[in-house]
């Protein structure tokens, strides 16, 4: 027993210390496999920098290096820029301080005068229609190789000085007065008036179109006329004609638009016209109802009858004056020839004077007949009724008829027009005619 202890002893002790060693060991999991998936694990430490990256096929890193490449390029690009914008940025601020001011300039009400003299390049004497003449600076954007005496300019209202310069040096008064657009009406479309229209012919057409014939008799063309007579007998109507018939500028003008407000308005006005039809020569000056302004002279009172006299002198120079008219023609038109000034109407002036009369029988019929062509008559309409009447009808008086006969019948939903129509019509013009007061009504 006591040596099987011992012995015993000694096969427990061995048992138990690998009880121990199982009880003291812990569970461990299994190492990680070097790749996960199709990713490899980053990994650190001296290994890790000292380790030679696999090498991808030349296609891709001859592409990963283009794009690097472009990337580069733009950076470079992005910085050349920043540095240019830094330096640049000074210059820009300074010019847009500069347009500011020029804007805030412009943007104000600007005054328009006239370039007397060029001092310098940057000073000049100017003037306005409204005070006198002044020494002011040019400003520097002013294109100072446009500026010439005489010139329209554009001055600040304040301190005067020279901000522009108007291109288009034409009055816009005068280029209102360019006929455009020929007149409709020719000279069938008057009635009568063969002698008028003779005498037009020979004084205004004839010189623009075979001036040799003058020159061979040896005389000097007629520098203009003046149409004269009642009220409604053709005189504007005449002009029109000529204006459709002749290629020359044609130039129309109302005398009443010759007057101006400020003084030496009207006659600057008279030179620029006659030099815009001497520009645009062969050229035809119609003024209609020159009796505005060629009335006869006389001491006068206020300034504006004056500056009316003052506006007819300058006419009366350009008329006749120092300077050649070359191939401008003048037409004039009246219903007063008697109240214009002998000066208006002497030879050298006006050398043709076309008087137009009332319409006698022949030249009724004639009017009537073209103011009814496109109407649409009854079988009872009578015009030698109308045609052999004491009444002294005009041509204008006879358009009214015509008129006023075809409003009636279209007031009576009638699409022809009657007799009676052109009765009424006749008895309704006259009526207005002879200020209201009916015929017949005072012996």
């Amino acid at each position: 027993m006591g040596q099987g202890t011992p012995g015993g002893l000694n096969r427990q002790l061995p048992d138990r210390k690998n009880d121990g060693d199982k009880k003291e060991k812990k569970f461990e999991p299994a190492a990680p496999p070097a790749r996960v998936g199709r990713k490899q694990r980053k990994q650190k430490g001296p290994d890790a920098a000292a380790r030679i990256p696999t090498v991808t096929p030349l296609t891709k890193c001859k592409l990963r290096f283009l794009k690097l490449e472009r990337i580069k390029d733009y950076l470079l690009m992005e910085e050349e820029f920043v540095a240019n914008q830094e330096r640049l940025k000074p210059q820009e601020e300074k010019t847009e301080e500069d347009r500011s001011k020029v804007d805030d300039l412009r943007g104000s009400p600007m005054s328009v005068g006239n370039l007397e003299e060029l001092i310098d390049e940057n000073h000049a004497i100017v003037s306005s229609s409204v005070g006198p003449e002044y020494y002011v600076g040019i400003l520097s954007f002013v294109d100072k190789d446009q500026l010439e005496p005489g010139c329209a300019i554009l001055m600040h209202n304040k301190v005067l000085s020279v901000v522009g310069l108007l291109q288009d040096d034409v009055d816009p008064m005068v280029s209102v007065m360019k006929v455009e657009k020929a007149p409709l009406e020719s000279y069938a479309d008057i009635g009568g008036l063969d002698a008028q229209i003779q005498e037009i012919k020979e004084a205004v057409e004839l010189p623009l179109t075979h001036p040799e014939l003058y020159e061979d008799i040896g005389i000097k063309p007629p520098k203009g006329v003046i149409l004269y007579g009642e009220p409604g007998t053709g005189k504007t109507l005449l002009a029109k004609a000529v204006a459709n018939s002749t290629s020359a500028t044609f130039l129309r003008v109302v005398g009443s638009e010759l007057i101006q407000k400020y003084l030496g308005d009207g006659p600057k006005l008279v030179r620029e016209l006659f030099r815009v039809a001497d520009d645009l020569s062969p050229s035809i000056v119609f003024i209609d109802e020159i009796d505005a302004v060629g009335t006869k002279r006389y001491d006068a009172h206020s300034g504006g009858e004056r500056e009316i006299q003052r506006t007819m002198l300058e006419l009366l120079n350009q008329l006749d004056g120092f300077d050649s008219r070359g191939d401008v023609k003048v037409i004039l038109a009246t219903n007063k020839i008697e109240s214009l000034d002998p000066a208006l109407l002497r030879p050298g002036r006006i050398d043709r004077k076309i008087e137009f009369p009332l319409p006698d029988i022949k030249t009724k019929r004639r009017i009537f007949q073209i103011h009814t062509s496109r109407m649409t008559l009854s079988d009872d309409v009578n015009l030698e009724e109308f045609v052999m009447t004491k009444d002294e009808f005009s041509g204008a008086d006879i358009k009214a008829i015509c008129t006023e006969a075809g409003l009636h019948a279209l007031r009576e939903r009638r699409m022809k027009v009657t007799h009676a129509d052109f009765k009424k019509a006749k008895d309704k013009v006259m009526f207005k005619k002879k200020e209201g007061v009916p015929e017949g009504l005072y012996m």
